[in-house]
């Protein structure tokens, strides 16, 4: 049963994590940062912020959810509301994919990036740590993302404190592969992993707007669906 319980939790985890890990901008981001003379400091603290910001809002959820003890209960209060929230994150995803599809470049225009990534190459250690921290728990559609996972994860029945754990630190694993599989494969292969981590950075700025829609499209769907079909 336990067994069970945490490969629902873990399942149910997957499609947010997934919407996280493909997010262009912060995948752009740390590779220009792997450009700099500063590689070797600003990549590692930039996933490790990306890493804790995630965690933060996961076990947060996680611990307010807990703390009534009947999130799994269907016809508790605790659940309607986690039930409510998954509706309100759904429609919100759903806006933010309109949002993205109708900023998207005109075809065979350049995509703009964020301001902010002109100057990542002056980026002290610390600031670049934040700049993770922001991307993962404060940019609004990971953020609705990690809610989400969170959400699932907590109306699992029979999940104990330390599955809850188990499917959260999964959810940050692969909502961390790209971020941190960048800074890895850098690290490990340096010049020999620049040339791909251009293409990567190349691809991904210009199917931004693209790529996010479909995401945000397909998992607000889910996540509104769920909702809805719990409340009834």
């Amino acid at each position: 049963m336990l067994a069970s319980a945490l490969t629902q939790a873990i399942g149910g985890a997957l499609a947010p994590a997934v919407g996280v890990a493909l997010s262009p901008i912060p995948i752009v981001a740390v590779i220009l940062m792997l450009g700099t003379p500063q590689a070797r400091r600003d990549g590692p603290a930039f996933a490790l912020g990306w890493v804790v910001g995630l965690s933060v809002v996961a076990g947060a959820v996680l611990v307010l959810t807990g703390a009534s003890g009947d999130a799994a209960d269907p016809t508790s209060s605790t659940a309607d509301s986690i039930n409510w929230m998954q509706v309100g994150l759904g429609a919100v995803l759903l806006v933010l994919a309109k949002r993205q599809w109708q900023k998207r470049p005109a075809p065979g225009a350049e995509p703009e990036l964020p301001t902010w990534m002109a100057r990542i190459d002056e980026l002290p250690p610390g600031k670049a740590l934040g700049a993770g921290v922001l991307l993962s728990a404060v940019n609004p559609k990971n953020l609705v993302l990690t809610l989400a996972a969170a959400a699932s994860i907590a109306q699992v029945p029979d999940l104990s404190g330390g599955g809850e754990a188990v499917a959260a630190a999964v959810f940050v694993l692969v909502a961390s592969l790209t971020v941190v599989g960048a800074v890895v494969a850098y690290l490990v292969g340096g010049r020999r992993a620049e040339g791909l981590l251009a293409s990567v950075k190349q691809y991904m700025a210009a199917h931004n707007a693209a790529i996010m829609m479909v995401i945000l499209l397909i998992l607000g769907a889910k996540l509104l669906g769920e909702g809805v079909g719990a409340l009834g």
